[in-house]
């Protein structure tokens, strides 16, 4: 492999139902910075059928160029075709490096493409940016300008840094959230290349009989401005009440943390965290929540954050911009009713 034929950040632009996800704008954002480190260019590859409207959206959004794979059989995510479809691009225009969401469809479509263009891929990625590999070698002995993918390791007990210096592309699955989209620019209109993929089906195509969609009620906590986050300390599910009542006198959202979600209190669609979704509301409230790493992954870089928790060494505080060491049962409460006689006043 001739490292030297690959050039440029491509990011996978996910679309569903004719809908660019949040991630595929992040991805740009956090696209611009490692092409302006590298002295390059960023390209969104937008897969699916009749998606060609979208591409302006995306370079409204930072994308310098954008590739458009449009066939009928891009309808619907399936593995192979799109697996087709983003392997045929990366060996016809040989990006240096390539983003894919960590979405429930980039867990999927990232490994399965990495592996048919011969590369590695680290997974749920949390930082990126490009520096020298190894870290702590000698400079004489690194390999300049590489793709340095950071992300919790063994359980969230530690933070590892990973680099492929040998193969290309680079490729990393990035985490819905935790990158920062771009200012729009609502007048840029893209630059497209229609690439022709080779889709051929085999004995690994699957035939969609039928789909689905469940309707939600809740609000997608990732969207959410304030969050009422609980943990294992508010006790029982009957004790969410509490954070029901504070979060509608103060037009928030409930979340919680994983031990809620493994104790039945909650469903998983409202986990903050490593293994849930990372969030990035203007106030965050962490109640009950005893502040491990895993969750702490997931909100840290809320604008605001208010820790309530009895135990006044709980590693939360450590994060926290305020906190309120006492029983949330009496404290809750008290702040919603000070919230709703603060709002009758106004």
């Amino acid at each position: 492999m001739s490292l030297e034929e690959y050039k440029g950040v491509f990011t996978f632009a996910q679309q569903v139902d004719h809908k660019l996800e949040g991630v595929a704008l992040e991805l740009i954002g956090k696209g611009k910075e490692l092409a302006k480190d590298l002295g390059t260019d960023v390209t969104a590859v937008l897969i699916g059928s009749d998606v060609k409207d979208l591409a302006d959206t995306l370079a409204q959004y930072g994308a310098d160029h954008v590739i458009v794979v449009d066939d009928p059989k891009l309808k619907d995510y399936r593995t192979e075709p799109y697996a087709q479809a983003l392997t045929g691009v990366i060996n016809e225009f040989k990006p240096e490096i390539m983003l894919v969401g960590a979405t429930a469809i980039g867990r999927d479509l990232g490994p399965t493409v990495s592996a048919r263009v011969k590369t590695g891929l680290t997974a749920d990625c949390t930082s990126l940016e490009i520096g020298n590999f190894p870290l702590n070698a000698p400079e004489d002995k690194q390999k300049k300008n590489q793709l340095l993918m950071t992300r919790p390791a063994f359980g969230g007990n530690t933070i590892a840094t990973i680099a492929c210096p040998d193969n290309r592309p680079q490729m990393a699955t990035v985490r819905p959230g935790v990158m920062v989209k771009c200012e729009p620019n609502k007048s840029a209109k893209a630059d497209i290349i229609e690439y022709k993929a080779d889709l051929t089906e085999n004995n690994k195509y699957v035939e969609i009989l039928d789909i689905v969609k469940e309707v939600g009620k809740k609000v997608d906590i990732m969207e959410a401005k304030i969050l009422v986050s609980g943990g294992r300390g508010v006790g029982s599910a009957e004790n969410f009440k509490l954070l029901e009542d504070l979060a509608d006198a103060i037009g928030g959202t409930v979340s919680c943390s994983r031990a809620v979600v493994d104790n039945g209190w909650l469903p998983k669609d409202l986990q903050v965290g490593q293994t849930g979704k990372t969030v990035r509301p203007n106030v965050y409230f962490a109640i009950g929540i005893s502040g491990a790493i895993q969750h702490v992954a997931g909100m840290e870089e809320s604008d605001i954050i208010i820790a309530i928790n009895k135990d006044e060494s709980a590693p939360i505080f450590e994060v926290a911009d305020y906190g309120i060491v006492g029983d949330l049962n009496k404290i809750l409460p008290a702040l919603t009713e000070a919230i709703k006689a603060q709002k009758a006043e106004a």
